[in-house]
């Protein structure tokens, strides 16, 4: 098994999926607080009709993905706090954009191979290129949330009092959605659409369900992230099963396991919740 690892292409694999590992488990923390998940998979998805469009026009895959989910990311950043009750826009948005990509898929039939990688991910034949790419732009990504931690972290907890504070929550929203289109783009390179949404949710959400504390939180959503890539790029290296097969299969099983121990510790919390949500439901009739 040791052997393995003095292959190139494995140590291509565990560098880029650590970078990946790493800056998805943080931002996912974002947007989990901020309840943009479906806003995320929505980037994931829309990053396919980029792909595809790129192979028509005979340019980068990478460069289709980034203005396809570039453009999207200043759309849904425009709308701000209001995004949050935009489900059946950003729905309609999504459908459209799954849609130009089988259309692309369909004029241009010579690009199935990539597509099959740009949905299912191509992890185990990353290049020392795109291991720099994703190192650059992992680097970049990692150096801006940390200038923006923390007005980003008060307008996403709180954005009425933070836009009262001073903090401008509208250019803070534009600026985190362009963050999470490149981490999307970055990422998809490596492991696929299908996987991206599973690095950047479940990480922060397992981990949420253990700890209200930000910094612990963000820490147990990395090492949880970390975890996944791992243990599905070693599982697949000792079996016939594919390594997304794995990592999907790791972050859901996480998943459920820590929203079992956060009922367990809090037996009282989701009734609580219910009977909130009833009284509000009850107000407005």
């Amino acid at each position: 098994m040791l052997i393995l690892f003095h292959q190139q292409f494995i140590q291509n694999a565990f560098i880029a999926g650590t970078i990946t590992a790493v800056v998805t488990g943080i931002i996912g923390y974002f947007v989990v607080i901020r309840s943009q998940a479906f806003a995320a998979e929505s980037l994931t998805d829309i990053g396919f009709a980029g792909a595809t469009g790129a192979a028509l026009f005979g340019i980068s895959g990478f460069i289709g993905m980034m203005v396809f989910t570039l453009l999207a990311a200043l759309g849904m950043g425009a709308l701000g706090k209001r995004i949050r009750g935009r489900d059946i826009e950003t729905g309609m948005i999504l459908s459209f954009a799954l849609g130009l990509g089988v259309l692309f898929l369909r004029i241009y039939t010579s690009s199935a191979t990539e597509t099959a990688g740009v949905l299912f991910g191509s992890i185990l034949s990353v290049t020392n290129t795109d291991v720099l790419l994703s190192l650059i732009i992992g680097l970049g990504t990692l150096l801006s949330l940390a200038l923006l931690f923390r007005p980003l972290l008060f307008s996403s907890i709180d954005p009425e009092v933070a836009e009262a504070r001073g903090v401008r929550v509208q250019t803070i929203a534009i600026f985190f959605m362009v963050l999470l289109a490149v981490t999307v783009a970055q990422a998809i390179q490596v492991v696929g659409i299908l996987l991206v949404f599973a690095l950047i949710i479940a990480p922060a959400a397992s981990a949420q369900h253990l700890t209200k504390t930000p910094l612990r939180a963000i820490g147990l959503s990395v090492l949880f992230a970390l975890f996944f890539t791992w243990g599905g790029l070693i599982l697949a290296f000792s079996s016939r099963f594919p390594v997304s097969f794995y990592i999907a299969t790791i972050a859901a099983g996480t998943y459920f396991f820590s929203l079992k121990i956060s009922h367990m510790r809090h037996p009282h919390r989701r009734e609580e919740q219910l009977h909130s949500e009833k009284e509000v439901s009850l107000s407005e009739v």
